[in-house]
């Protein structure tokens, strides 16, 4: 006997208002040009090279916007688990961004060092001032979704980066007015650069296994497969998978052995399983493959079983 159920409710993450998101794009964009031209004026590499950091604020914002609104549309027969994979691409298009403006400030740090200018140490302090409290509020509207949907986190780190980079410019201009050492000025961009590297790292990771359909992070798939097991009248379980659809969605699909019962006895089971697994370990969206101790099952699958599970095997031998 063979049983198929599956399960599909949505934890939607907090999301940022619409409204908030669409203020912080605008804003952005408007400092973006200001602070270009404070730069061109300043000589100033470390404000130029925040204004890059801050354009690519811009556009990660808005693409973090479209996704959110995407991703709200229903599913259909030909996306049938939506569009929650628009906010993943668009995390991982943000970090692979932060990766290449940190390469590009590394270049630019370089040619000032070889050729350096005189630099305006009390415009940049101004200039970085105002970004450091801009991206801070828009920061701290990002921060309830961040915790929960790694599109918006990705915007988020955006913001916290250019913050902290921005902090470093304020840093240089002093060394610069009190030292007149233009020196500081590429080498803050390359503490920057770090910086950005530093944080993109963790979300271009996590966008990418997540594409990849890995296992979810921070996920004890030992614990899953045990609290399975743990269900009463489930003998064993085989091929589990757990992966990502997008933010709130973790599906798991497995097949799980019984001993001979009742409709309703196999039922319970699965609702069992189910329950378990959305309460322990947020899990979603599942469905359950039942297979009857004694009966032939579909080969492909029966014959198949985790690496972990044969090499236990191997040990009991």
């Amino acid at each position: 006997m063979v049983v198929a159920m599956s399960h599909d409710h949505a934890h939607a993450p907090p999301n940022v208002s619409p409204s908030k998101m669409g203020w912080a794009v605008g804003l952005t964009l408007a400092f973006v040009i200001g602070e270009a031209i404070a730069g061109l004026f300043a000589h100033s590499l470390a404000l130029l090279s925040d204004a890059g950091h801050n354009f690519a604020d811009a556009a990660a914002l808005g693409f973090t916007w479209y996704a959110m609104w995407i991703a709200k549309k229903p599913a259909h027969h030909e996306m049938t688990f939506g569009y929650h994979r628009v906010g993943i691409l668009a995390a991982l298009v943000n970090a692979v961004s932060l990766v290449v403006i940190a390469l590009v400030i590394v270049w630019e740090a370089v040619e000032h060092l070889a050729r350096p200018q005189a630099v305006n140490g009390t415009l940049m302090i101004i200039v970085a001032s105002v970004a450091v409290v801009m991206n801070l509020v828009i920061g701290l509207w990002l921060q309830a979704g961040a915790k929960h949907d790694i599109n918006v986190r990705g915007a988020y780190a955006h913001m916290i980066g250019d913050a902290v980079s921005a902090v470093g410019v304020v840093i240089a201009g002093l060394i610069v007015m009190f030292t007149k050492a233009s020196i500081a000025d590429p080498i803050v961009s390359f503490v920057i650069a770090a910086l950005i590297l530093k944080s993109s790292w963790g979300i271009l990771r996590e966008s990418v296994t997540i594409l990849l359909e890995g296992t979810p992070h921070g996920m004890d798939m030992a614990a899953v497969i045990a609290a399975v097991r743990n269900v009463g009248g489930v003998l064993d379980v085989h091929d589990l998978h757990v992966w990502t659809v997008g933010p709130g969605v973790i599906a798991c699909c497995c097949h799980i052995l019984v001993a001979e019962q009742s409709v309703r006895e196999g039922q319970q089971i699965l609702r069992t399983v189910r329950h378990d697994l959305d309460h322990h370990f947020k899990i979603n969206h599942t469905t359950v493959q039942v297979e009857v101790e004694g009966h032939e099952c579909d080969e492909m699958y029966c014959s198949i079983k985790p690496a972990a599970e044969d090499a236990h095997a191997g040990h009991s031998h």
